[in-house]
């Protein structure tokens, strides 16, 4: 494990098996390969961006990465902690100390709080599974999380339904933070949200960062609410990461054609300032039993006889910036 490194995921996959039905009996007829060969690694303290089109596999390796959808194949490490080995373990003591580090916040608040349960018993439940706070402390700890997340002591009292969409996501937080974790997904944490109230939450996310110590995973569509938050952005497409790299230059000089056209898409803040979208020619192509060659080749203009013949690898190919191109080094207009 390197210095000062958090999570590392190696070689990471997960299949979906797809079944035809027969006469009698089905039969698997190919897999979806919802994540294919994930690397990367996150740094203490900073913040991992995942971009990429509606099936890219986002949440996918969001959530094998925290085991609630057990991998195919590969390893994901936690300060040094070999994750799959324990959730396989199924030592009851190592899974909830480990659980207690890694937290996942849903896209959709609502649907992941419980409805019959007033918010004081939402964030005082992990205080119960855990029992890393004594019984008598419960209460005083969760109104302290209650304002830490910006509500106000008599919301305890309160059920989901009676809170806003932006209320909810911070009673998520709230919960999340209950078992004092080191490392957080936030899975579209602000894309239900009004715009007013995104920005909100994701400075909240950034004040908790600060506060806590914590290390993020950030799932978007948004990509100007990326650019606020993070660190490092991990671009996906078909199940692969194809560019990674500091989001800077990720935003100022992306190499990967299909990340030049996602930063096309976004916005422009300059008065009069013309639009270069880059518009992608066809549709994403099934994830069933992808072909051996590079995913992007069917959409992509740079393409050469090369990209159908192999699969580009996610090489350093520039100083901290990884791209699965064979024309990565050279400048794409």
């Amino acid at each position: 494990m390197r210095k000062n490194v958090v999570l590392e995921v190696q070689h990471l996959k997960k299949y979906f098996p797809v079944f035809e039905k027969g006469v009698i009996f089905s039969k698997e007829a190919g897999s979806i390969h919802a994540c294919d060969d994930i690397n990367f690694t996150i740094q203490r303290g900073k913040t991992l961006g995942l971009v990429g089109e509606s099936g890219s596999g986002k949440t996918t390796l969001a959530k094998t990465i925290l085991h609630l959808i057990p991998p195919t194949s590969g390893e994901v490490f936690f300060e040094g902690e070999d994750v799959l080995k324990i959730f396989s373990s199924k030592n009851k003591n190592e899974i909830l100390s480990l659980r207690r580090k890694m937290q996942y916040v849903f896209q959709d608040p609502y649907s992941s709080l419980n409805p019959r349960m007033t918010v004081a018993d939402i964030i005082m439940e992990p205080f119960q599974i855990h029992g890393h706070i004594p019984k008598n402390e419960w209460p005083s700890k969760m109104y302290e999380l209650l304002r830490l997340v910006g509500l106000e002591d008599y919301h305890s009292e309160r059920y989901p339904h009676e809170f806003s969409g932006g209320q909810r996501q911070r009673i998520c937080i709230a919960r999340a933070l209950a078992v004092e974790p080191e490392f957080l997904i936030a899975d579209e944490p602000v894309s239900s949200l009004d715009v007013s109230i995104r920005a909100q939450i994701l400075n909240l996310l950034r004040n908790l960062q600060n506060k806590f110590d914590l290390t993020y995973i950030y799932i978007s569509h948004d990509l100007s609410t990326v650019r606020h938050v993070c660190d490092q952005v991990a671009v996906m497409y078909l199940g692969r990461i194809v560019e990674l790299a500091d989001v800077d230059k990720i935003f100022e000089a992306p190499r990967h054609p299909y990340t030049k056209a996602l930063i096309s898409a976004v916005p422009s803040t300059e008065l009069g300032e013309k639009s270069n979208r880059v518009i992608l020619p066809g549709e994403v192509p099934s994830p069933i039993d992808p072909p051996p060659y590079c995913r992007f080749y069917p959409r992509c203009k740079y393409h050469i006889s090369l990209c159908k013949q192999k699969d580009p690898q996610l090489d350093e190919h520039f100083r901290n910036q990884f791209i699965a191109c064979f024309r990565a080094k050279e400048k794409l207009n």
